[in-house]
């Protein structure tokens, strides 16, 4: 509910407020004795990203998706391979869908903070098959209705050293671990047919974070990260880039739109899933922003 004062009131109401206000300031900003001005308190931050020592987001993500899949027949001879397909067009995955995501910061000292991610993109459908698949040991025939279902997760956790933090601009880099996983399955209730396969890897990713202050509450973030990782039987890269305006609304709340790439890959020769999985999703964000 929304309170009105008629002007006078509220005239007589500033007045009463600024009085004390203003005599306090004055009070403040000179010393006591010799009346001289103060020097500036140092030790004042700016409420913005850069002095935020925690943070709590939640994300509107409306991403457009891209799915690159690949399943291999368990146990083959070399060189025989699964059908390289993309799953929103070979078995009608949807390709644009609203995601929330959440997003926690802790900052230790000044300069060190750690940042945590997670994404689950799940998704299900039956699809009349436009042409034959060969999904790992099982042939699905064209014309098939075909359910599938494929879900992709990333838990992120970053630790970054900001080698520049001041009340108006931060910049630092440091190293962060992903932990990947992908499912796909398939099946015919025709014909009793069904393939479900599994994969998992880890690895690391080196980022860099930036943030801005620019005038009063508005500030701009940006950051990016990427590595690409090939041991044994594991293929994997992952490159993660986003950017952002957001205006600090209330001290410790803030309100912003930004833009958001991810793309991973995720190749294994072993193991329950042979293959390779590749996901991009890409779009604008909306989010608000608890902090302390």
């Amino acid at each position: 509910m929304r309170i009105r004062l008629a002007p006078a009131a509220a005239a007589a109401l500033c007045a009463l407020i600024a009085v004390p206000v203003l005599a306090d300031e004055q009070t403040s900003q000179h010393d006591p004795n010799s009346g001289r001005p103060l020097p500036p308190d140092r030790r004042h931050l700016t409420p913005s990203p850069i002095n935020d020592r925690f943070y709590a987001e939640g994300f509107y993500y409306p991403a457009h998706i891209k799915t690159d899949l690949r399943v291999d027949p368990h146990n083959a001879p070399a060189g025989v391979l699964g059908t390289s397909l993309r799953a929103e067009t070979a078995l009608g995955l949807e390709s644009r869908v609203n995601y929330g995501l959440p997003e926690l910061m802790f900052r230790f000292g000044n300069r060190n903070k750690i940042r945590v991610d997670w994404l689950e993109v799940d998704r299900s459908t039956t699809h009349q098959l436009a042409q034959t698949i060969n999904f790992g040991n099982e042939t699905f025939l064209v014309n098939a209705l075909t359910a599938s279902h494929v879900d992709w997760r990333i838990f992120t956790v970053t630790y970054t050293y900001s080698f520049i933090h001041n009340d108006r601009m931060e910049l630092g880099t440091g190293i962060a671990a992903h932990l990947l996983q992908a499912e796909a399955q398939a099946s015919i209730d025709a014909t009793q047919q069904k393939q479900d396969v599994t994969g998992a890897g880890a690895f690391p990713t080196i980022p860099v974070d930036f943030a801005l202050h620019i005038w009063r509450g508005l500030s701009v973030t940006a950051r990016a990260q990427y590595f690409h990782a090939s041991l044994n039987n594991f293929d994997g890269w992952l490159a993660d880039v986003h950017e952002d305006v957001q205006y600090r609304v209330r001290p410790n709340f803030s309100l912003g739109v930004g833009y958001s790439s991810i793309r991973a890959k995720l190749g294994l020769h072993t193991g329950s899933f042979p293959g390779m999985f590749a996901m991009s999703l890409e779009g604008p964000t909306a989010f608000f922003r608890v902090s302390f």
